[in-house]
């Protein structure tokens, strides 16, 4: 079974990749491995060894910290506070694809819809 941190990095990488539209061979060919090799990593199948992790991190432009974000105890701050967003929020390749249509709006429009959100969010 996997452990969760394992499955937690697993789900990083493929989010990551997902978000610049990477694809598992293209990444598999930047690291020097097999792609079923980096799908074992997404779904935390195999553990990423150390070094094996610093090459994905530079490959997908992120430090190697960017792993491990958003990986918290039950009694976090952000579970005390009620904050109303899913755990696993870019699993959803949908999430992922609106979030790269957003970053590919002009930053003056993205601001602007931005704003339109929050405010949207405030009268809910």
């Amino acid at each position: 079974m996997a452990h969760i941190v394992d499955t937690h990095v697993g789900k990083r990488i493929r989010q990551r990749r997902w978000l610049i539209g990477m694809t598992q061979q293209k990444l598999a060919e930047l690291v020097g491995i097999k792609f079923q090799q980096i799908q074992k990593y997404e779904t935390g199948a195999n553990r990423v060894s150390a070094s094996r992790l610093w090459d994905i991190a530079e490959s997908l432009g992120v430090p190697v910290g960017f792993f491990f974000e958003g990986l918290e105890p039950a009694g976090s701050e952000a579970a005390e506070a009620g904050i109303m967003v899913p755990s696993d929020l870019f699993a959803d390749k949908e999430a992922m694809d609106l979030v790269r249509s957003y970053y590919a709006i002009p930053e003056a429009q993205r601001r602007r819809l931005f704003e339109l959100a929050r405010v949207l969010s405030d009268v809910a």
